[in-house]
């Protein structure tokens, strides 16, 4: 686990994105599972912060189904912890572009 006194650490919104999950695809495949869907990533992203985070210290923003991805506002060491758990194809810090 990381750091325990993170609330001083300044965050930022990350986003998380899986490696290919069968059952993801398998749901995403079957039009009548949208709602079976949305529960299965949910659920799935919220066990990998709870596994890889300590509680209280990231803040999930929301599940992208569409892409088997996540959002969440995390410390820069947070992101490195989730960026080695089982699982995670990539973790980028989220960056606003102005036009």
């Amino acid at each position: 686990m990381g750091p325990k006194n993170t609330a001083a650490r300044p965050t930022d919104v990350y986003l998380v994105m899986m490696e290919f999950d069968p059952e993801y695809d398998r749901l995403r495949r079957d039009r009548n599972a949208a709602s079976e869907l949305e529960k299965y990533v949910s659920n799935k992203h919220d066990v990998l912060l709870q596994r890889a985070l300590e509680a209280g210290t990231y803040k999930k923003c929301f599940s992208w189904v569409i892409v088997d991805g996540f959002a969440a506002e995390i410390t820069s060491d947070q992101a490195e912890m989730l960026r080695s758990a089982d699982g995670v194809r990539v973790v980028e810090k989220n960056q606003e572009i102005g036009l």
